[in-house]
């Protein structure tokens, strides 16, 4: 029944804590949904790092995120065991939600209730062998998401639930500075080089924010590193909750992605904050910036040099709205119900799943 409180599972990843200290996307997203659905009055049980932040019953097999735990070489053990843990007792739950990918995937063979699992990434060549293994029920976060599923035999899919950010948290400002911003994980995906590049030809300042990974310190330190500065092309590495002034204070976030990104936190972060975001068009881009609105969608370096000098276009308050209308964390909060209750009837009733609209 729609009005009945239910028992709800979250298994978030281990790799952050919820919410996260800084990098953190999908523990940002888990974060605002755990405590949302207490909110909302419903029993939540969250399995996530002990030293997590929220309002659901926290439950945890290790101290902290993995990901900043030196003493951490390998993660999988850890990653496993927790997997297992949070099954161990799923019997008792109305439903399953899992933001932790392919390895509780594994087990939902193993319990009788039914898991919805979101796709925060992308199904790769080798984790497919578990989805086509997979009978659950599945989520994208973006059309463009759902456009590279391939074709599976096994799990059902419950439609397209878009991520969302605590708008209120984010300080809204309508004059800017005259810096260019990019914030988020530096690497070639994410097209940093192409952002100081179009720094550079404008002859503005650019501050990067975000972390290197092991895999991406080649790439930083050919392709990135040797431009900055301190001055015009700024590096302040990864940064927490002070992103909020980086965002409110830029006179707009840089995007030039190079892969199908299946929804980029940081477009609704900036637009909360009044700063429109030139994307290139690639994966959820075009479904999150309103073009000559709350942003600029541009195919390549030199359009995203123009998209800039038109800046003085845009409205810093239709950002803001866009953001409080569309990814808002009680939305989010609200979709996620809806999608379990129909997950719920189908179960029951064994009628076609329709998946839920999205505007």
């Amino acid at each position: 029944a729609a009005g009945r409180a239910m028992r709800i599972l979250q298994i978030a990843p281990l790799a952050e804590r919820v919410p996260p200290v800084a990098y953190g996307g999908t523990e940002a997203v888990v974060s605002l949904l755990a405590d949302g659905l207490v909110q909302a009055g419903h029993e939540v049980v969250l399995w996530a790092s002990a030293d997590s932040l929220t309002l659901a019953d926290l439950r945890s097999v290790y101290l902290h995120g993995l990901r900043l735990d030196p003493t951490v070489a390998d993660p999988h053990p850890y990653e496993w065991v927790h997997a297992v843990e949070a099954m161990k007792d799923a019997q008792d739950f109305d439903v399953i939600h899992n933001h932790d990918g392919e390895r509780v995937m594994a087990l939902a063979s193993l319990v009788d209730v039914p898991m919805l699992t979101t796709m925060h990434c992308l199904i790769e060549p080798d984790t497919k062998f578990i989805w086509e293994r997979y009978s659950g029920f599945f989520n994208t976060v973006s059309q463009a998401e759902r456009a590279t599923v391939p074709p599976l035999e096994g799990p059902r899919f419950a439609g397209v639930v878009y991520n969302a950010v605590d708008v209120a948290s984010f300080p809204f400002r309508a004059d800017k500075e005259d810096y260019l911003l990019f914030i988020g994980r530096v690497g070639l995906a994410k097209g940093t080089h192409l952002a100081v590049e179009v720094a550079k030809r404008l002859g503005m300042r650019l501050i990067i924010a975000g972390k290197v990974d092991a895999g991406d310190r080649q790439y930083f330190a050919e392709a990135v590193e040797p431009h900055i500065d301190g001055k015009q092309i700024q590096s302040l590495g990864e940064v927490g909750y002070e992103k909020r002034q980086l965002y409110a204070n830029a006179c707009c976030l840089l995007m030039p992605i190079c892969w199908e990104e299946p929804f980029g936190l940081v477009i609704p972060e900036a637009m909360a904050c009044g700063t429109p975001v030139i994307a290139f068009n690639r994966g959820s881009a075009p479904e999150l910036v309103v073009d000559g609105e709350t942003g600029y969608i541009v195919r390549d370096v030199d359009e995203m040099v123009e998209a800039v000098r038109r800046l003085d276009r845009l409205e810093a308050y239709r950002c803001r709205q866009h953001v409080e209308q569309n990814f808002d964390g009680p939305i989010m909060v609200e979709r996620y119900l809806q999608t379990y209750h129909r997950i719920l009837a189908w179960e029951t009733s064994q009628v076609k799943l329709t998946p839920v609209a999205v505007p």
